[in-house]
């Protein structure tokens, strides 16, 4: 027989992961309003290049013949992005929103708005934490590509020149945060 504590905390359970369902639902349907362009920045130069570009990139290693222009321009090599877009951080779909939620989650969130937000700066925080959950509920991890291809907005602004570090953050504090509850 359950004790109260052990019902409640079923309860709990289930509700969280209906509740995780029905954000990954609702993500998957404003999927036709995710970010289709990245206004891509390195240093002084700026380039507007498609998710699907990006997503090419990160999937077969082909750059288009535009993207391999501005990379140049920009001294970094396709493999080099290839690379970020790909680096992969292991997560569990419900401690991550859990802690996305928490005020230490906020506090991570902020630094990385600072490299890929909204064009108006405005709702990153949401935006961030919709991105990641979703790029981490269908398979337990998270990827830079992911991010870009869930970000709720049309436009997504990336500083190129400290995608490594962000993405270092996210990993670190992931990996870092105790496993307590909430």
């Amino acid at each position: 027989m359950l004790t109260h504590t052990q019902t409640h905390f079923k309860q709990s359970q289930f509700i969280l992961s209906l509740l995780i369902s029905m954000f990954g639902l609702l993500f998957a349907q404003v999927q036709a309003k995710a970010a289709e362009t990245v206004i891509l920045k390195y240093s002084i130069l700026r380039e507007s290049v498609s998710v699907e570009e990006l997503s090419t990139l990160a999937n077969t290693g082909e750059a288009s013949s535009s993207l391999k222009a501005y990379l140049k321009l920009a001294n970094k090599q396709p493999e080099e992005l290839r690379a970020l877009l790909n680096n992969n951080v292991d997560v569990d779909p419900v401690f991550l929103s859990k802690v996305l939620n928490s005020f230490a989650g906020g506090m991570m969130l902020d630094p990385v708005g600072e490299v890929i937000h909204t064009p108006s700066k405005r709702a990153n925080r949401e935006s961030l934490r919709g991105a990641l959950v979703t790029s981490a509920l269908s398979d337990k991890n998270i990827r830079l590509i992911e991010i870009l291809e869930n970000y709720p907005t049309q436009e997504i602004h990336v500083d190129g020149d400290r995608l490594a570090e962000m993405y270092q953050s996210i990993e670190g504090f992931v990996k870092n945060v105790p496993r307590l509850p909430f």
